[in-house]
């Protein structure tokens, strides 16, 4: 064999150029251990049971709460959300949150009100920071990518670290767990432009359950801001594919529409 024979085969025992291999191994474990292409394959979902909303770490809030998502076309930029979102409160779902990358409703017996432009923006951000959204919708985006940051112990749990990273120069930091290789935490920091300071976000997953077709999911989830819990949700059942109905996004035909809250 030449020398340039041998320069070649070695070239083809490295890592290729730019990707992080030990980042990329535990974000195929993570895939998989949520089911693989069952949850790379998942078009909905419906979460059922109990949320709670706080303040300075006391209870403000609860409410009978189902959320339903829908997953769209993969995004052409970071502009879309791949996504729209339905939270429907109380028993018969008197009152409901339509999300969606374009616009934002905040739906009761009144009519349709516009959500505030600073929740839509957090949502939007919330969404295109949140693991599961990224391991099913960003990972092929232009300019992402993702790098390890070693292994630790966590809340007693040894975790694996990836960071993620897009093109805009959003960071979300995720800990997957050594042995299950689900993801149990992740942190990212927005700006918050009304107060000039710059506020951390965590959410916390925990108690995995099928929630059907062999795809995974979180049955309970708890966020904190700072440090302090904002809230957290208990499911009772997740199902996916559900072939949820347009209409469940949309506002009710007719619907009276109220001017933005001043």
């Amino acid at each position: 064999m030449n020398r340039m024979m041998l320069m070649c085969a070695a070239a083809a025992l490295l890592p290729a150029q730019g990707i992080d291999q030990k980042a990329k191994q535990v974000v195929e474990q993570a895939i998989a251990a949520l089911g693989g292409e069952a949850f790379l394959k998942v078009q909905d979902r419906v979460e059922e049971g109990r949320a709670y909303s706080f303040y300075n770490d006391r209870l403000t809030g609860l409410s009978r709460t189902t959320i339903y998502t829908r997953y769209t076309t993969t995004p052409d930029s970071i502009a879309e959300i791949g996504q729209r979102e339905r939270q429907a409160f109380g028993k018969k779902e008197e009152s409901a949150i339509l999300l969606s990358g374009e616009e934002a409703w905040d739906v009761t017996f009144r009519g349709a009100r516009p959500l505030p432009k600073a929740s839509h923006d957090r949502w939007r951000e919330s969404t295109l920071n949140n693991v599961f959204y990224i391991l099913a919708k960003r990972l092929d985006e232009k300019g992402f990518s993702y790098e390890f940051r070693g292994s630790d112990v966590v809340d007693n749990q040894p975790v694996n670290k990836v960071e993620f990273f897009d093109r805009e120069n959003r960071g979300v930091l995720v800990f997957f767990h050594s042995s299950t290789h689900l993801p149990v935490r992740q942190v990212w920091v927005r700006r918050d432009p009304a107060q000039h300071r710059q506020i951390e976000e965590i959410t916390i997953f925990s108690k995995y359950r099928d929630a059907g077709n062999g795809a995974k999911w979180p049955f309970a989830i708890r966020r904190e801001r700072d440090g302090e819990k904002v809230f957290e949700m208990f499911a009772e059942s997740v199902r996916v594919n559900q072939d949820l109905a347009d209409n469940l996004f949309l506002l009710p035909g007719g619907i009276k529409r109220l001017p933005p809250a001043r």
